[in-house]
């Protein structure tokens, strides 16, 4: 049986894609922000941890790239999972008598025009989506709402007054599988990889650096720079690659050695978009 450490409690996004990833038989340690989620596996409490790295509206989640490059850690496998966000409460309530609304930023943020259309209802941020559930429901909380999951809105036994009101509907997230050590996955499995690396701060670095992906039949799928400590001005790149052949790219990764200053793979997994 897995143990998985997840960002938020039961009914939370994390813990669907928990379900979805490895199925009901897992032990689930719940934790209410990332570096708890991150600490939980380093100290061996748990087998495995997730974490969100990116959503198709926010852009990527900045701290969890630097969380997994700091303590080593190694991404063994991917999920996206389509967010719906519900506005939730307790039951024999309707909208017009909701005063205060709790979620995650996040959640807020990508729900914005539909509380436009209800100004009587004042948002506050919250540390997760299905937490606010589980104390509305706990603490029988009226005239509150969640925005969260339907499956939270099942455990926690409350009514979703409205259903999907996130404000672009193809609403997905990134979540990405990570362990302590690297996983065992046969070559033939592996079509996909996130790298990280350093360049000389001088002309050009990047795109011959980028020429060598495109030689080698590897695409690009994603790039994100992020400063590096204590030296102005100096960035690290994370990018992940998909590709046919995982000849391709090991001869990718030995030119890049060469090339790159504090070059890391952060992880060789399955593309979870095929």
């Amino acid at each position: 049986m897995n143990s998985v450490s997840i960002q938020g409690v039961k009914g939370s996004f994390h813990h669907i894609v928990s379900q979805h990833y490895f199925g009901d038989n897992i032990l689930v340690s719940e934790c209410l922000s990332f570096d708890s989620t991150v600490d939980e596996l380093l100290k061996k409490k748990t087998d495995v941890a997730i974490m969100a790295i990116e959503n198709s509206i926010a852009g990527s989640i900045l701290p969890n790239y630097a969380l997994i490059d700091t303590h080593n850690l190694h991404i063994v496998g991917e999920h996206y999972l389509d967010i719906q966000h519900n506005l939730m409460a307790l039951p024999n309530q309707k909208i017009e008598e909701i005063e205060e609304v709790y979620s995650h930023p996040m959640a807020l943020l990508q729900c914005k025009a539909f509380f436009k259309k209800h100004p009587h209802i004042k948002l506050i941020e919250d540390k997760d989506t299905a937490e606010v559930a589980q104390r509305i429901h706990k603490n029988k909380l009226k005239k509150i709402g969640a925005i969260a999951s339907h499956l939270a809105a099942d455990i926690f036994e409350l009514k979703i007054l409205n259903h999907s009101i996130q404000t672009i509907k193809n609403n997905e997230t990134r979540f990405v599988i990570v362990k302590r050590s690297n996983s065992k996955i046969n070559h033939s499995k592996i079509n996909k990889a996130s790298l990280k690396f350093e360049l000389e701060h001088k002309e050009g670095s990047l795109a011959a650096l980028l020429n060598v992906i495109s030689d080698c039949k590897l695409n690009l799928t994603k790039i994100q720079s992020l400063p590096v400590i204590e030296q102005p001005w100096k960035y690290s790149f994370f990018i992940d690659v998909t590709f046919n052949a995982y000849q391709d790219f090991e001869k990718a990764k030995s030119v890049i050695k060469i090339m790159a200053n504090e070059f890391k793979v952060l992880g060789e997994y399955k593309n979870a978009k095929i």
